[in-house]
């Protein structure tokens, strides 16, 4: 495929730009004739964590079993399941893109060990970074207008807190650069770390 799989890892507070710049980086990819999937933070609560009224369906008993709300025990459960589905990704030889807030250092560490466990350097951890103020001003899905209404608990930056990451592989200014500029840096730092092994194909 000209590649090795990877996890590129983008963590950030809510509207500070993870997904945008994700989307970008994969049609980036698939220009250049790669392989990639990525996991949204918001597509996998629709099925591979769903919340128990998403599993009604199942009974009352296996809901509240397997569903998964914003707890810090069920937040941990959600970065587990992605991350085993990473870790499957990767063995396949994607380029894996994950758009999660995954708040927690220690979360996101284990994630990097089970996947630097297969091979070292192939979790890259990117620093998705707009303070506070700009990414409720964004507000795309009015999540913090609802958290400062009570009606989003242990809403992550209001009611929850980001612990930052200590040593990215890539810290992006989100709220001073384009999504293209973003996006770009991520290509390069790619392109860095040796995982393209031959030339783009480029794609119409």
């Amino acid at each position: 495929m000209g590649h090795r799989g990877c996890v590129v890892w983008f963590t950030g507070l809510s509207g500070s730009g993870k997904s945008t710049v994700a989307n970008l980086v994969d049609h980036l990819l698939w220009q250049r004739g790669a392989h990639s999937f990525l996991l949204d933070g918001d597509n996998v609560r629709h099925s591979l964590t769903a919340p128990p009224a998403a599993l009604a369906e199942y009974g009352t008993a296996f809901a509240q079993r397997f569903g998964l709300g914003f707890s810090d025990e069920d937040r941990q459960e959600n970065m587990r399941r992605v991350g085993a589905v990473c870790e499957l990704f990767v063995q396949a030889g994607l380029i894996t893109l994950v758009a999660l807030v995954s708040p927690f250092r220690q979360d996101r560490q284990r994630i990097r060990q089970r996947i630097e466990a297969l091979r070292p350097g192939d979790f890259f951890e990117v620093w998705v970074d707009a303070p506070l103020e700009v990414c409720e001003a964004r507000d795309p899905k009015g999540f913090y207008r609802r958290a400062r209404a009570g009606q989003l608990p242990q809403f992550t930056g209001i009611s929850s807190p980001y612990e930052p990451p200590l040593a990215p592989e890539l810290h992006l200014d989100s709220a001073n650069h384009s999504p293209d500029q973003l996006a770009g840096q991520v290509m390069r730092l790619l392109e860095a770390r040796g995982v393209f092994s031959v030339p783009p194909a480029a794609r119409s």
